[in-house]
């Protein structure tokens, strides 16, 4: 039997729909970033467009690739030298499409990032806060989390990464505020909505002080390791929308 594919602007399209990305304000392109084949059978997913995740996306015999961090960033050097060149040379030498999805991922009710990361750690969201109601709010749904350190070793038993832990271990967890990925800054508006422990993925030098005269806990979980779970929603959502073939591969990442 002949694999199904799906046209390259039939997929765009419904990436453009289902993310909402006319309506987002972010700091890169979202949507198709590097064009390749016009026949799409299988997509390759992955949290950061890095030459190893493209090689082995060439090893997978992708069509195209569908990450969370692709490229074209504000301010960045435009020119195609160094590391750039070599990811690009590579995708255009085997045909292969890059679609880059950022801040609307990072916030889509269903399948981002904010709300997959929730149902791998048992949140229930009751709220949003920040610009665009980026950041989440929540309770969480395990009884037997009452503190943040039972919060930390639940965490890093489904993420499979140690968070890092600022405030008193046994701070008490009431309401939760998540974003993932570099939102540690906003740790004052997770307070000022009413969260008693905030957790993201990286942390600053002026997180520590923030936390503790918010009298917030925060918990650093990782950039990688909390944006992971959407990017892989989305590519099954495309296999399951358009029959054709999906394989997140993960390339290790310890931040």
């Amino acid at each position: 039997m002949d694999q199904k594919t799906a046209h390259r602007d039939e997929i765009t399209r419904f990436l453009a729909q289902k993310l909402n990305i006319s309506h987002i304000r972010d700091y890169c392109p979202n949507g198709l970033q590097v064009e390749g084949q016009m026949h799409i059978g299988s997509i390759v997913s992955g949290v950061t467009a890095s030459l190893a995740l493209i090689n082995e996306a060439i090893k997978a015999g992708a069509d195209a690739l569908l990450v969370h961090h692709g490229y074209f960033w504000r301010d960045e050097d435009p020119r195609l030298t160094g590391p750039k060149q070599a990811r690009i040379k590579q995708l255009l030498a085997h045909d292969i499409n890059l679609y880059a999805y950022h801040l609307p991922l990072d916030m889509h009710e269903d399948i981002g990032n904010n709300a997959m990361l929730a149902k791998k750690l048992g949140f229930l969201s009751r709220g949003r806060f920040g610009e665009n109601d980026i950041g989440w709010l929540g309770i969480t749904e395990n009884p037997v989390i009452s503190t943040v350190s039972e919060l930390a070793a639940l965490i890093e038993n489904r993420l499979g990464r140690k968070p890092l832990l600022i405030g008193d271990p046994d701070h008490p967890v009431e309401t939760v505020g998540w974003c993932t990925g570099a939102a540690q800054g906003m740790l004052p508006e997770a307070a000022m909505a009413g969260a008693s422990v905030y957790l993201s993925g990286e942390i600053s030098e002026r997180t520590v002080h923030e936390a503790r005269e918010f009298g917030v806990a925060y918990l650093a979980c990782g950039h990688h390791a909390t944006e992971r779970y959407g990017v892989e929603a989305l590519g099954e959502l495309l296999a399951s929308q358009f029959g054709i073939r999906h394989h997140f591969i993960e390339i290790d990442n310890p931040v």
